[in-house]
C-alpha cells in the first residue's frame, strides 16, 4: 500500500496537475507537479536517518509501523485537499506538505522493510525472499496503474481531471491504515534481538537493555564509510532507470509522446505483469549462482539497451509495452536481490540506518529528479542527453558492484548469543 501511495502520484500527474497549479500550459503544470515529486525525495534522507535509527535502536517492527502510518496520512491529505480554484496557492502548499510527509515515510520504509525480510529469511533462500519487497511493491504500483487505466476508460477526461484522480489517494490512505494494523501484529527479527542481547549478555528483563547502547550506532556507521559509498554507487544507476521505466513511463508517454492515456496505462499494466513474473525468478537464481553476476547483467544490459529502447517509443501503446517490458526484465535482476545484497554487506547494529541514509540520498538526488529531467530534456528536443545521463550512472553502478564481495548465503545473525537468552529476548520484544 505504501508503494501504491507513492506511485499513483506520477501515474495520475497528467490528471491532477492543473488542480494544484494554474497556468495556460499543461506541460508547465506537469513539470511543476514533478518538481513537487522531487521535493518529496528531499525528505527521504531525513526519514532514512530518523526511521533507520529507530529500526536499529528500538526495532524493525516499530519503525515500519510508524512509516506506513505517515505515508497513509500523506496520501489521504492529497485525496481530500481543495484545489487551486478553491484556495489558491494553499492547494500547492498542501501538496508539498503531503509529499514531504510521504518522503519521510519512504526514507525509512524501504530500508526497514528490506532489513526485516532479509533477517527473517533462511540464508539459503534470502535472494528469493528479498524479491518479495519489489514483488509486493510492484503489486501496489500495478494496482495504481490498473486503477488509472480503468478510471480513464470509464470516465471522461473532464471527470478524471475534476474528481477521478482523488480516488486512488483516498483508497491508499484508507488501506494504508489497515497495513498499519497488520504491522502492529508482527514479531521482531531474531537478528535484531540477538544484537540487543549482545549489548547485555545477562539477559536483563529491563526492556531498555533490548536496545543498542547509546551512541554505538553512529560510531559503527562512521567506522564503515566504504559501505556507505558503495550503497550510493550501487543505487544511482538503478534508481534512475527504475523511476524512468517502472514508475513514470506511462505518464511520460501521455504527456510528451502523446500516446492516448488509457492505452498508455494499459501498456504499463502489461509491462508490470512481466516484471512481477521476472522478479522472483532472478531472486531464486541468485541463491544458486550468486548476487554479483545478476547485478552486473542488469546494469550493463540496460546501459547497452537504453538508446534502442527509447528509439522504440512512438505513438503506439504497443511500442511502450515492449520497451517497458524489456527494460523491466533487466530491472528485475537488480531489484529482486538488492534488498538481500544491502542487508548482507552491513553488520546487524547498523543494518537499517547504514542503508537508509546513503540509499535515501542517492534516490533523492537521482531517482526523484529523473521524471522531471526526462520530461524537461524531451520538451527541449534533447531526449538523447537524458539517455546518456542514465547510461553513465548505470555504468557507475556496475563498477561499484565489482568492488563488492560475493555475499550469497552468509549468516546475518550474531553467533555470540545463547539460545536461552535469544528466546527470552524474543518474548520481550515481540510480546
Amino acid at each position: 500500500m505504501e508503494w501504491f501511495d507513492w506511485g499513483v502520484y506520477t501515474t495520475f500527474t497528467p490528471f491532477f496537475a492543473s488542480q494544484f497549479f494554474h497556468s495556460d500550459d499543461p506541460v508547465s503544470d506537469v513539470l511543476k507537479t514533478l518538481i513537487v515529486f522531487a521535493v518529496g525525495f528531499i525528505a527521504r534522507p531525513f526519514g532514512g536517518a530518523l526511521f533507520g535509527w529507530i529500526a536499529d535502536k528500538m526495532g524493525r517492527k516499530l519503525s515500519m509501523s510508524l512509516c506506513v502510518a505517515l505515508a497513509a496520512g500523506g496520501s489521504l491529505l492529497i485525496g481530500i485537499s481543495p484545489n487551486y480554484a478553491t484556495i489558491g496557492i494553499g492547494a500547492s502548499l498542501i501538496l508539498v506538505l503531503a509529499r514531504l510527509a510521504q518522503g519521510l515515510a519512504h526514507g525509512g520504509e524501504l530500508p526497514s522493510a528490506q532489513t526485516y525480510i532479509a533477517e527473517t529469511a533462511p540464508k539459503e533462500k534470502r535472494g528469493l525472499w528479498s524479491s518479495l519487497i519489489y514483488f509486493s511493491g510492484t503489486i501496489g504500483q500495478l494496482t495504481g496503474t490498473l486503477l488509472a487505466a480503468v478510471l480513464s476508460t470509464m470516465l471522461t477526461p473532464e471527470a478524471m481531471n475534476a474528481y477521478g484522480w482523488r480516488l486512488p489517494f483516498i483508497i491508499g490512505g484508507v488501506f494504508g491504515f489497515y497495513a498499519l494494523f497488520m504491522r502492529l501484529r508482527m514479531h521482531e527479527t531474531e537478528a535484531f534481538v540477538e544484537e540487543a542481547i549482545h549489548d547485555d549478555p545477562t539477559g536483563n528483563e529491563d526492556e531498555d537493555h533490548l536496545h543498542t547502547k547509546k551512541g554505538a550506532i553512529w560510531q559503527t556507521v562512521k567506522a564503515h564509510p566504504k559501505l556507505l559509498f558503495q550503497v550510493i554507487g550501487m543505487t544511482v544507476g538503478a534508481t534512475v532507470l527504475y523511476y524512468v521505466w517502472a514508475i513514470s513511463a506511462p505518464a511520460y508517454a501521455i504527456s510528451v509522446i502523446k500516446v492516448p492515456a488509457a492505452q498508455a496505462l494499459w501498456a504499463g499494466v502489461g509491462a508490470q505483469i512481466v516484471f512481477l513474473a521476472a522478479v522472483p525468478l532472478f531472486g531464486a537464481l541468485s541463491d544458486r549462482i550468486g548476487r554479483k553476476p545478476i547485478l552486473l547483467s542488469a546494469v550493463v544490459g540496460l546501459s547497452i539497451l537504453s538508446f534502442p529502447l527509447n528509439a522504440m517509443l512512438n505513438e503506439s501503446a504497443w511500442s511502450l509495452f515492449f520497451a517497458m517490458s524489456i527494460a523491466l526484465i533487466f530491472l528485475a535482476m537488480s531489484t529482486s536481490i538488492g534488498p538481500a545484497v544491502y542487508a548482507e554487506i552491513f553488520p546487524t547494529r547498523i543494518r537499517a540506518i547504514g542503508l537508509a541514509v546513503p540509499y535515501s540520498i542517492a534516490v533523492a538526488l537521482f531517482g526523484g529528479t529523473a521524471p522531471y529531467l526526462q520530461t524537461f530534456f524531451a520538451s527541449q528536443g534533447m531526449a538523447g542527453a537524458f539517455t546518456w545521463y542514465s547510461i553513465a550512472l548505470g555504468l557507475i553502478s556496475g563498477l561499484v558492484v565489482l568492488t563488492l564481495p560475493e555475499t550469497k548465503g552468509i549468516d546475518l545473525k550474531d553467533k555470540s548469543v545463547g539460545q536461552h537468552g535469544r528466546r527470552k529476548a524474543l518474548r520481550e520484544v515481540s510480546g
